[in-house]
């Protein structure tokens, strides 16, 4: 399945059509979770890749067997992606199942269950330099243009998945709508990795031993994973990802957009933040700044 020029549009929400059709937007949709499965909720370029990678190392308690051996895309599909119906069709045991998709379009399925759901969120700004270099280097993504024509798109929230705030807020906002909901940050993830661990092993009601914390830090640290081809996308054939002209695992780095953005920039980003997230629950505690 190529289709690396269409576009899918749904509930006036872009896709790439490389991955996405209406069939399988409907599916995720309509999915009918189990109480067993975790949910794994970004934004694109929030640090999926790192909780899905962080995801199965807990629940292997450090053993990287499968981390190393299966693809993340099979070990932790993307529910709105066509693909996702087959593989969870030989899964076995409690699921880990990703989506970008926005609170509105999985709220009444979700409800149905007691499903796990970790949110993880970044800094907008270090998402927007990401996505942009994300860009430049899948072929299944439209051409971004320039760095500010990119950024304007992405504060008008015209880029494909949609807007970063309306996600942010729609998951957030609605927390407390979901049974076992946990929000955790890129930036905590990358400031205490040992705690994040902590922190989603007491989630998962799965504890794990010092030595057990130890060998998942390890194995998903940024490094790792680098060199890892279960989640570095180097299997991914170059006409669809083409890393000539980039790296998937880029820098793995926080405060990235202080390299990029201009001062008046940044203050743009600022400005349409503080408009846009005026009437937001979510508590940044300035880690963000």
């Amino acid at each position: 399945m190529a289709r690396l020029d269409v576009t899918e549009t749904f509930d006036s929400i872009t896709f790439p059509g490389h991955m996405h059709t209406q069939d399988s937007l409907n599916y995720a949709t309509n999915f009918t979770f189990q109480d067993t499965d975790t949910v794994i909720v970004t934004y694109p370029k929030s640090g999926t890749t790192w909780m899905q990678e962080i995801l199965t190392l807990v629940l292997s308690k450090g053993d990287p067997t499968i981390a190393q051996t299966q693809p993340n895309w099979a070990r932790a599909p993307w529910l709105e992606q066509y693909y996702c119906p087959d593989v969870l069709k030989f899964s076995t045991g409690p699921r880990i199942i990703t989506t970008h998709l926005p609170y509105h379009l999985l709220a009444p399925a979700l409800k149905q269950s007691n499903a796990k759901v970790i949110y993880v969120a970044r800094n907008l700004k270090d998402v927007a330099v990401s996505y942009y270099h994300f860009h430049k280097m899948a072929n299944f993504l439209p051409d971004p243009g320039s760095f500010p024509e990119f950024l304007n798109a992405f504060l008008k929230g015209t880029v494909h998945y949609g807007s970063w705030f309306e996600h942010v807020k729609g998951w957030t906002d609605h927390s407390k709508d979901i049974q076992n909901f946990l929000y955790i940050t890129y930036e905590e993830m990358w400031q205490d990795l040992h705690g994040a661990l902590q922190t989603v092993s007491r989630f998962m009601r799965c504890p794990l031993a010092e030595d057990e914390l130890m060998l998942a830090q390890k194995y998903c640290s940024f490094n790792s994973m680098k060199e890892n081809a279960m989640v570095n996308y180097t299997l991914i054939p170059q006409e669809i990802m083409d890393h000539s002209k980039g790296k998937f695992m880029r820098k793995g780095k926080v405060g990235d957009w202080r390299n990029i953005l201009t001062e008046e920039q940044s203050c743009l980003v600022d400005d349409v933040y503080s408009s846009q997230m005026a009437d937001s629950s979510l508590s940044l505690n300035g880690e963000w700044e």
